[in-house]
């Protein structure tokens, strides 16, 4: 396949875990030989980060998915490209691109990321796509659900390098960044995400005032940015948690911040599929605990690989919290069973071959009307 030329697309200006899955996985197809070419928003963070990696990429505005001289602009990029298949992961981006891929006889792959429900009106794109990819099988639920065939919507979660992620990365690094800035040496509790209203930072806030009334030396880390982080900073001045609470911003070190962790946390309140973050911390074989949303009690199984609370229960986080720092043997057990979990089933090279395996499926029966044309070469055609 590596004659074919795979093209992603995401419009999105955002930078989550559904950007950051779309670059991982286009780097592991440049590593293994083949041919990518990222379609993104000018200026877009997404862009940036691409362009670090040294993929090649094309940036197109892209408004809204009635957006014609944006539809216009994709379809001559993958023309001009020579591009063999298409796939998208936003919603403009899925609209502007599968029309585009579908009047050149392109085939189209979408990625739906997250769980919310679909409406059946807005379904058409999803359909319009030759394979649908859900993150997790409660996603593909839901698309099925908003009227997609069964036979062209398959579950593919994120994929985790192992190489990187593993219980061997040493903690001391940041342990020692953690007590310069006066955490001292007691237990720490960590919150890695995109930070927006959905990841339920201001339930572990809450969650942490309840733990530090009878664990008063523990410490909490929030690892990311996002559009509410000056909202989060201001209340962890308001609660009174300033000593308590470290905001790090974006950091590429994720690996070593969670080998420094004691309990990694993710509250999401909605919209998940199998949160990358998740899959990372079990591969390290960190104890979790997380909320029973979306796909998540896919990877995170209660009381075999980490343990699961309600959604927006800061009382039930802090005790499942609190339960996992004072056992260090059920950590140690919730560890190792979560590292085999991911091991067998999430590794970046099973989650690929399965990737790259629907990809040929599509592109055999469509060689004779693709063709194998070359690209032109050009990163900003």
């Amino acid at each position: 396949m590596t004659d074919h030329l795979i093209c992603h697309t995401e419009a999105s200006s955002g930078f989550g875990g559904q950007e950051i899955r779309t670059l991982a996985e286009a780097a592991w197809l440049v590593e293994h030989g083949y041919r990518t070419l990222l379609i993104c928003q000018p200026g877009s963070r997404i862009l940036r980060e691409a362009d670090l990696r040294h993929l090649a990429t094309v940036p197109v505005t892209m408004r809204s998915a009635l957006d014609a001289g944006g539809f216009l602009r994709v379809r001559r990029v993958l023309a001009d490209q020579r591009v063999s298949l298409v796939h998208t992961h936003s919603s403009i981006d899925s609209w502007l691109a599968t029309l585009a891929a579908r009047s050149l006889g392109i085939p189209a792959v979408r990625t739906r990321h997250v769980s919310i429900p679909i409406r059946r009106r807005r379904a058409f794109v999803y359909r319009l796509a030759h394979r649908v990819i859900a993150t997790g099988e409660a996603i593909r639920t839901g698309v099925i659900a908003a009227g997609v065939s069964p036979s062209k919507v398959v579950s593919i979660a994120a994929g985790v390098d192992l190489e990187r992620f593993h219980p061997d990365v040493c903690p001391m690094p940041v342990r020692r960044e953690l007590q310069a800035a006066g955490f001292g040496s007691g237990k720490v509790v960590g919150l890695i995400a995109n930070i927006r209203g959905s990841k339920g930072h201001r339930d572990f806030l809450a969650a942490a005032q309840f733990v530090l009334a009878t664990r008063p030396d523990t410490r909490f880390l929030i690892v990311g940015e996002g559009v509410g982080f000056d909202d989060v900073r201001r209340q962890v001045v308001a609660m009174d948690l300033a000593r308590e609470v470290l905001l790090t911003g974006f950091r590429r070190d994720v690996e070593d911040l969670m080998a420094a962790l004691d309990v990694l946390v993710l509250p999401s309140l909605r919209s998940e599929g199998i949160p990358q973050v998740l899959v990372q911390a079990l591969a390290m074989a960190k104890p979790v605990v997380a909320t029973r949303v979306g796909s998540i009690p896919e990877v995170v199984v209660d009381g075999e690989t980490g343990a699961l609370v309600p959604p927006g229960d800061p009382v039930s986080l802090a005790s499942a919290i609190v339960a996992l720092l004072a056992d260090p043997e059920r950590c140690r057990r919730l560890g190792h069973e979560g590292r085999v979990r991911i091991r067998e089933a999430y590794s970046m090279e099973r989650v690929m071959a399965r990737t790259v395996a629907l990809y040929e499926d599509l592109l055999g029966p469509a060689r004779d009307r693709i063709g194998h044309r070359q690209p032109t070469g050009s990163r900003r055609p």
